[in-house]
């Protein structure tokens, strides 16, 4: 028997739209909420975008522990966002905005070029089909898309757990000649000690599946990562 859906938001709703941003910016929608002991709220801070947050455990622990950092969760499904929402809400997090939207669509849209300090993909589905395979999120355009978003030393960093997605992953990363491998000379790493743990990751180590981890900079500093 499932449960049914709650719709009320227990506090600030997080959630924005396509239409908000376009509208006002970023810095405006997250000024409103703004601790005074933060940056001027006329000037744009750090922000960080995770595409995908599923069951959010990433994205919460990591609005917890840098209030002072600006984060972006952007989902496909209504259901997960509104879940989400109620997650923020209930933690009392002012620094995170939740958008329903496509990614790539996003990512295109409402990000200025060089505003974004991070991105993340986590596991983001491999469509395992090979008929299937131009839904992934990583494709070309999109990294170079992320490439734009990112700053002077931004990182965006994907992980998968499927081994076929994870050499197309590889492939374009490392096509796109505006980003630099930070685990160079390895491809990607199977575990990157001090990285928050997703509920996905805990699920896939648990039955022993390869992990991937990838890091790509703007900057080709080695330190980045």
């Amino acid at each position: 028997m499932s449960r049914s859906l709650k719709y009320e938001i227990p506090g600030e709703d997080p959630r924005v739209l396509l239409t908000d941003v376009v509208a006002t910016g970023w810095n405006a929608l997250f000024a409103k909420t703004r601790q005074p002991s933060q940056c001027d709220p006329r000037s744009p801070g750090r922000m960080v975008l995770e595409i995908g947050f599923g069951r959010g455990e990433f994205l919460l622990a990591m609005a917890e522990r840098m209030p002072e950092v600006d984060f972006v969760g952007i989902e496909i499904s209504f259901k997960r966002t509104l879940k989400m929402a109620r997650k923020v809400a209930r933690a009392k997090l002012a620094n995170v905005r939740l958008l329903e939207a496509h990614a790539e669509i996003a990512l295109e849209q409402i990000f200025l070029p060089g505003g974004l300090s991070e991105i993340w993909v986590n596991f983001s589905d491999p469509w395992p089909k090979a008929r299937h395979a131009h839904r992934r999120v990583i494709q070309p355009a999109f990294v170079a898309a992320a490439a734009r978003a990112l700053d002077a030393d931004g990182v965006l960093y994907v992980a998968t757990d499927d081994v076929r997605y994870a050499h197309q992953i590889g492939e374009v990363l490392a096509a796109e000649k505006a980003l630099f491998n930070q685990y160079a000379p390895w491809p990607f790493l199977s575990d990157v000690p001090g990285r928050a743990c997703t509920g996905y990751e805990e699920q896939w180590r648990a039955v022993g599946r390869p992990l991937h981890f990838f890091a790509y900079s703007t900057s080709a500093r080695e330190d980045i990562g």
